[in-house]
């Protein structure tokens, strides 16, 4: 980074690539200086000391990898002997400019690992004609604004928020990845006393939370309890798990989560770390385990449990329990939850009577998806108390299936272009009722994580009608033919379908009327608080 000074043509000329969310997190830390010492991408010999003996090439302590992979074809032109022809412009999803590589190192990847066999570089990357992604390593500079983002001004720097603690003074860092009701904020309030030092709030915004909140709810939730915290600054870290991650090499994902975690806490000051979960001792800051609260039903205080006597003592709440009181539409009670913050969670997580929700009907073609979906969809549309989408194959053939043919990846394409739609649906409360043959476990699992990553339910469906009798409902024989490889289109049937292990409900349509199936997932979706009742 330091001395890197490219011309604007030169930049202007070189390639651009637009990396992952999970990438585009890792970039915003580098760049505000909270992975330091790292001021780059780990090239290939780095990844592999990391791996072996927690080290860069260089010898500095660095714990775990940070790669970023791009297609092949974006650096094949790359000149990695020439300073001038090597740049490697990163960007956002709409294409604004962001950072630059000076990429320095190549190599294939395959599954997030280096491939075996990686030739010698010589000059041009050989390396990129060999894999259809590769990986990348060198300095990185910023050359454009700040990642976006909502609540920029928390998305303080360590450099910022240094400048705002007095020198020589204990921080105490703690990572708020669910809200702070009171047992987590007298945890908080107790170890600030026990070091006599300032309080370090660390928000992870890359991703929802473990609990599925949204990162945008998660940050209104810790400032609806901030006057209930001690003297604590607030930071917004793009921190994503990397649990989430694509298998490589290095630490497991929760010790590779601990040590980053503790890295960056002490980029931005802290000298403690309250543990909040998986915490390695010795990685950083001094590590700080929390006591075991309880609440005292004598004073209404939060205190060690075993200095309460067990007809007094209150556990607290566990995020199942709370979970299912939200999804009742139940207050908090204020014994556990500041009155401000459960406000702010029902907004984040309402009753699910208003909540948004997908309906994800599976099974092979003929099954009688689409009939069951749109029974429902009547019998809803005659209440009047949800906003029901129906996507069904025809909507799907008409408007998301442009380019797709009849492989696996563009099934789970097109599946993916469903769940998108009806997510966004859901978002704003609607009911959205799905119902492609969606193959595959990886298709329909997408279809989940999206539903939930915007706030609403899901629920699968399994119309599980034998495939004779679906051979039956077929005239044209077109699925029998499938199945037999005469015809090519997409799957659904029994040699590809992969029949779901986690359906909500499973439906068999061969033996039960249409009105009696509709009913069925009618009384299903009353019974978990979707709709009232119909």
């Amino acid at each position: 980074m330091t001395g890197w000074a490219l011309p604007d043509d030169v930049l202007r000329e070189a390639p651009a690539h637009a990396p992952r969310p999970r990438e585009l997190a890792d970039l915003e830390l580098l760049l505000s200086g909270a992975l330091a010492p790292l001021t780059g991408l780990p090239t290939q010999a780095d990844l592999e000391s990391i791996a072996r003996a927690g080290r860069l090439a260089d010898g500095t302590p660095w714990p775990v990898p940070i790669t970023l992979s791009v297609p092949a074809s974006v650096v094949a032109g790359l000149d990695l002997a020439n300073p001038l022809r090597r740049a490697l412009v990163l960007t956002d999803s709409e294409g604004t400019p962001l950072a630059a590589v000076d990429v320095v190192d190549v190599w294939p990847v395959a599954n997030g690992r280096p491939a075996p066999g990686t030739p010698d570089r010589e000059g041009r990357s050989a390396a990129a004609e060999t894999s259809g992604f590769v990986g990348i390593g060198g300095p990185v500079r910023r050359i454009g604004e700040s990642l976006g983002g909502s609540f920029r001004d928390l998305r303080l720097t360590p450099k910022e928020v240094r400048e705002t603690i007095p020198p020589n003074s204990r921080v105490v860092a703690v990572y708020a990845d669910r809200p702070l009701h009171r047992p987590q904020l007298a945890q908080i309030t107790y170890a600030a006393r026990t070091i006599a030092g300032h309080v370090l709030v660390l928000m992870p915004v890359g991703e929802p939370g473990p609990d599925g909140l949204p990162p945008e709810a998660l940050v209104r939730t810790v400032l609806a309890a901030r006057d209930r915290l001690p003297a604590a600054t607030l930071v917004a870290v793009p921190l994503i798990r990397r649990a989430n991650y694509p298998a490589r090499p290095g630490p497991s994902p929760d010790v590779a989560d601990a040590l980053l975690r503790a890295r960056i806490a002490e980029n931005y000051g802290a000298t403690h770390l309250l543990a909040t979960g998986p915490q390695i001792a010795g990685a950083g800051p001094r590590l700080l385990l929390p006591r075991e609260l309880a609440y005292d039903g004598r004073d209404g205080q939060w205190r060690a449990a075993d200095d309460i006597p067990p007809r007094h003592r209150r556990r607290a709440l566990s995020a199942e329990e709370i979970n299912e009181m939200l999804d009742r539409g139940a207050t908090l009670p204020e014994w556990h939850t500041p009155p401000a913050v459960a406000a702010q969670l029902a907004r984040a997580r309402p009753r699910r009577a208003v909540r948004g929700l997908v309906v994800f009907f599976t099974g092979l073609r003929g099954s009688g998806k689409s009939t069951l979906a749109r029974g429902v969809a009547d019998e809803l549309n005659e209440t009047g108390e949800r906003t029901v989408t129906v996507i069904d194959s025809g909507v799907a053939r008409r408007f998301l299936t442009a380019g797709l043919g009849s492989s696996r990846a563009d099934q789970d394409e097109l599946v993916r272009r469903i769940a998108f739609v009806a997510a966004e649906a859901a978002r704003h409360g609607g009911l959205a009722l799905c119902c492609p043959v969606a193959p595959y476990a990886a298709g329909r699992s997408i279809a989940r994580r999206l539903a939930h990553e915007a706030g609403a339910g899901f629920i699968l469906v399994h119309v599980s009608t034998p495939r004779e009798v679906c051979e039956q409902r077929d005239p044209r024989g077109r699925a029998a033919r499938e199945v037999a490889g005469q015809v090519p289109g997409p799957e659904g049937f029994d040699d590809v379908y992969e029949p779901p292990t986690d359906a909500d409900l499973v439906i068999d349509n061969s033996t039960l009327e249409v009105g009696e199936a509709v009913k069925i997932v009618l009384d299903h979706l009353a019974t978990e608080g979707w709709v009232e009742g119909v």
